[in-house]
């Protein structure tokens, strides 16, 4: 038990050090865009703790803002999708009928698709930028939430505390907002997890590519992308962003396998 919450601590400390990242860039000043020719591909210092990119500009100011790009994209595209597909998974679920084939057939033509596939399709037709990195990923992820939300609504309509608040009176509205979705917030908290995990790792993805962030802001993708030019001479322009996104895709997946085999009682154990 003990080593099980050592870990989760860990994950959980990776999780905020992301977030510290991020805030710290708020005081990032124009220092991380200044061409300095003579730190060209220079190793760390006392200035840079992570050495200079190809351009002469820090390193370690430039994978703070990718951070905070990162931590942008991730929590926009997370809750737009989440509140898209859990509304949809609802009406379905819900209602069901003639909406919920209508609605589950397009849930079937978007998993039809593979979802990065489909992402970098409609980014390369958005063009590039932060907003159409959200949108593109968006339209993506808003499916899981969408089965998750229709599954579990399809179990819980037919639940004794529903059918009583339905005998009562209740509006469809208040039954699905005080007795259908607070016993969604569970799992559909687990699926956020994962989602940050993805949204960051394809946000990266899209900008490796050259379809997301666009200078003169960063992200990691664009980072790595950048330093795979340089990587026999100066690897730090690739280690340190690599490192970054390995830790905080790592750590949300971690911590959303453990939430979930919490919440599972079949599977729950010590912890």
């Amino acid at each position: 038990m003990k080593r099980w919450l050592w870990q989760q601590r860990i994950w959980i400390g990776l999780l905020l050090a992301w977030l510290a990242l991020a805030l710290a860039a708020l005081g990032v000043g124009d220092t991380a865009y200044r061409v300095d020719l003579p730190h060209l591909l220079a190793g760390p210092d006392a200035n840079s703790w992570l050495g200079y990119d190809q351009l002469g500009r820090p390193v370690w100011e430039r994978l703070l803002l990718g951070a905070q790009t990162s931590l942008q994209v991730a929590l926009a595209v997370v809750l737009f999708s989440a509140v898209l597909g859990t509304t949809i998974g609802l009406l379905a679920g819900y209602y069901g009928g003639w909406l919920d084939r209508v609605l589950t057939g397009v849930i079937d033509v978007f998993l039809a698709f593979p979802g990065l596939l489909l992402a970098i399709g409609l980014a390369a037709v958005l063009g590039p930028g932060v907003e159409n990195v959200i949108i593109a990923l968006v339209v993506v992820g808003w499916v899981s939430y969408a089965r998750l939300a229709r599954a579990q609504t399809l179990s819980l309509r037919s639940r004794e505390h529903v059918l009583a608040a339905r005998a009562l009176g209740a509006g469809t509205p208040r039954i699905l907002l005080r007795h259908v979705v607070p016993l969604l917030l569970a799992p559909l908290g687990v699926e956020a997890t994962f989602g940050i995990a993805g949204a960051v790792i394809s946000e990266a993805g899209l900008s490796f590519l050259g379809l997301g962030i666009q200078p003169p802001q960063d992200s990691w993708g664009s980072m790595i992308r950048e330093g795979t030019r340089y990587l026999l001479v100066a690897p730090h322009l690739v280690i340190a962003p690599g490192l970054a996104l390995m830790a905080v895709v790592l750590a949300a997946n971690r911590l959303g396998d453990a939430w979930r085999d919490y919440l599972d009682i079949k599977t729950r154990s010590g912890p």
